[in-house]
């Protein structure tokens, strides 16, 4: 019976592209395995998927793609403006759907592993009930893990919750971080979310093994910290780790190619090298009205060539989640009078989304402002390009720490008690990354770790070589 391998990803694009990423570098190894990936209905935004899956499957037909009957969410969270809190109830009413995927799935193959995505925790006990090895596969840095692995632990020390803590948080290979910049789902510990988070986090002490993007020289204390036993309690056992990064994230079919695609790249290939500053946000987040326009003032001062992402702002005018489908933006009336003709000769603002692989890859770009998503963080280290951060939801509080503080490869932008940015902060860090002694010092090391990325990925290089771990033990199991 054909040997295969069941990948769950939880709904957000991010993390579905990670994990088919995943499923290609599987294949790229080992082409005789067959990957199966099962595809959630997200509570949100389905569309943004969709085209996605049906660009994948038409250019990669290895990846069978399993759409998993969709099922409703209680009337009590269908209005929520939390996206991870409507992710993780979607997640926990698939339990059945998913049992019954696998099992149809092993009627054919002999099924060597299911990987599921962290947020789908509570589907692993699906997999030890019918005897399938379960994997995590962590799409954020080690760090994060770190994190999440030593939150039960956390959650012993103190009845409070860490918004209102007020306190340096101390975790195992990890540099100290404020407690108001934990994760965003965990900062209220009477929020859904917070005993999802904490339950899942239980989980992965259970798993046959955890699989993290990332790569050894990245992040090595809190690789360490994990690998030594440092996150669980003393008489939990460390499930393997295999850091198999970093998988870039090369979506860059997303937006379809059209004309602004065109125009974006063509305009790049004007701007002389390492000239541009490149700015983008996610695939979920979004700025208000008054914030854009800070930025596009901060961006016109500071003097220096840039390429901007814009993207609607949310109904309730404030910085926010995406979690409806979003028109393009009409940019006459959402920046200051007169913006986009004065900046013409050095700017380009592009509407909703631009191909950031490319973007990042192109030789006119010398610096990054962004989310601090995990995703975009590896695309921007494998381009060698630093970082300002600027963090919007989930994790990207904390990965700003672990990026400023620890890997030393971006800059931080300075934000108001109520997370608002003005113009002169954002006209000051721009000039900085683009122009100034700390702004060349973290792109020297963003140099350097770029290097180093590559050399874990090439032949003995150290992800390659736990990736090879990782196949072995599926290959014993047949």
């Amino acid at each position: 019976m054909e040997a295969a391998i069941v990948l769950y990803p939880s709904p957000p694009i991010g993390h579905l592209v990670a994990m088919v990423e995943l499923g290609q570098l599987i294949l790229t190894r080992h082409p005789s395995l067959s990957i199966h990936i099962l595809i959630t209905t997200a509570p949100y935004r389905a569309d943004d998927t969709a085209k996605y899956i049906a660009s994948v499957s038409t250019t990669n037909p290895s990846l069978i793609f399993h759409h998993l009957s969709t099922v409703s969410l209680p009337p009590s969270l269908t209005s929520s403006s939390n996206h991870e809190s409507l992710t993780l109830e979607i997640l926990r009413l698939n339990n059945p759907n998913v049992r019954q995927a696998l099992l149809s799935i092993s009627t054919n193959f002999s099924v060597r592993a299911f990987v599921l995505d962290f947020f789908c925790a509570i589907g692993l006990s699906v997999a030890a009930d019918l005897n399938i090895p379960g994997y995590f596969f962590f799409t954020s840095g080690a760090a994060s893990l770190a994190s999440f692995l030593y939150f039960p632990t956390l959650h012993t020390t103190t009845d409070k919750s860490f918004k209102d803590l007020n306190a340096l948080i101390s975790i195992p290979g990890v540099t100290p971080v404020p407690s108001s910049d934990m994760a965003k789902p965990i900062l209220d510990r009477n929020d859904v979310a917070y005993q999802c988070f904490l339950e899942n986090s239980r989980q992965f002490p259970k798993s046959a093994g955890i699989i993290i993007n990332t790569y050894e020289s990245l992040e090595p204390r809190a690789i360490r910290a994990i690998s030594d036993g440092l996150c669980l309690p003393e008489n939990v056992p460390t499930p393997p780790i295999y850091c198999i990064g970093p998988l870039i994230i090369a979506h860059n079919n997303k937006g379809g190619g059209g004309d602004d695609v065109l125009e974006c790249l063509t305009w790049l290939d004007s701007q002389p090298s390492g000239s541009v500053v490149f700015l983008c946000f996610g695939s979920l987040g979004l700025f208000s009205k008054k914030q854009l326009q800070e930025i596009a003032i901060g961006l016109e001062r500071s003097g220096q060539r840039f390429l901007w992402v814009v993207r609607n702002p949310p109904a309730e005018n404030n910085t926010g989640v995406a979690i409806t489908e979003q028109p393009d933006p009409e940019l006459e009336s959402l920046l200051p009078d007169g913006f986009l003709g004065r900046t013409k000769n050095r700017g380009l603002v592009v509407k909703s989304w631009a191909p950031q692989v490319a973007v990042l890859n192109h030789e006119s770009v010398g610096g990054f402002v962004c989310h601090c998503g995990w995703n975009s963080v590896l695309e921007a280290v494998c381009a060698g390009v630093p970082i300002v951060a600027w963090p919007l939801y989930a994790e990207q509080r904390f990965n700003r720490i672990v990026l400023v503080e620890e890997i030393k490869i971006a800059l931080t932008m300075d934000e108001s008690e109520d997370g608002f940015v003005s113009c002169d902060v954002v006209e000051r860090r721009v000039r900085e990354l683009m122009d100034s002694e700390e702004g060349d010092s973290v792109r020297k090391r963003t140099k350097a770790l770029q290097r180093e990325a590559h050399a874990a990925l090439g032949e003995g290089g150290s992800s390659r070589v736990a990736l090879t771990e990782l196949f072995e033990k599926w290959n014993q199991l047949g």
